[in-house]
């Protein structure tokens, strides 16, 4: 099942990122570019690397220029992660270019590619719920209640990676139809952010 295939990989990028620890490390792909396995290990990489940005811009004691870097870090990941995305639901596309769809099909809330972009998320979730659920100098009620956290975390990634497999299967007996929108991100375009045109003149 490719949910299975996906949280597998999600596991191995989030392990070996914590190999190092590092936002600077540089991402080491180990499946074939043309796979839909590299898409899974590349958007997990790009998720887990903007996680520990996340965190480290939520220092207090941060120097204001090292934030705006790192604010303008993350605007550059989540268009990766963007593209990254699109890129998995391409790969669906031409999987499923040949069926017919129902004349009742319907069409899904979310293209299977998010609903797996939130896979990989969950995927870190659960592993830094995990950490704190195990921390050593944690007081004994902290680790209780994030396992607590933990075991909903595991109950939900069940639910989602069902989900998922359930949208798969209907959109290959055309019960559903694909139909994916790019995503028109704004504030990264000198065309369309008023601030970065309104620069120009």
């Amino acid at each position: 099942m490719l949910t299975a295939i996906s949280n597998k990989i999600f596991n191995q990028s989030i392990l070996d990122y914590h190999q190092y620890n590092d936002v600077h490390q540089a991402i080491s792909n180990p499946f074939e570019k043309s796979s839909i396995e590299h898409l899974l290990y590349m958007k997990n990489w790009i998720d887990t690397v903007q996680w520990h940005l996340e965190d480290i811009i939520r220092d207090p004691k941060i120097d204001p220029v090292t934030a705006l870097d790192i604010k303008r870090w993350i605007d550059r990941s989540n268009q990766e992660r963007t593209d990254v995305v699109e890129y998995i639901d391409s790969y669906f596309l031409e999987k499923y270019q040949e069926v017919k769809p129902a004349a009742d099909a319907v069409i899904n809330t979310e293209s299977p590619a998010w609903a797996i972009d939130r896979l990989s998320i969950l995927a870190l979730k659960i592993y830094h719920m995990q950490e704190e659920a195990t921390r050593e100098d944690a007081t004994a009620e902290h680790r209780a209640a994030c396992q607590r956290k933990l075991d909903i975390l595991l109950e939900q990634r069940t639910d989602l990676s069902t989900a998922i497999e359930t949208l798969l299967e209907d959109i290959a007996a055309g019960r559903k139809y694909m139909k994916v929108y790019k995503q028109m991100k704004m504030y990264n375009d000198p065309s369309l952010n008023p601030v970065l045109y309104k620069g120009e003149k």
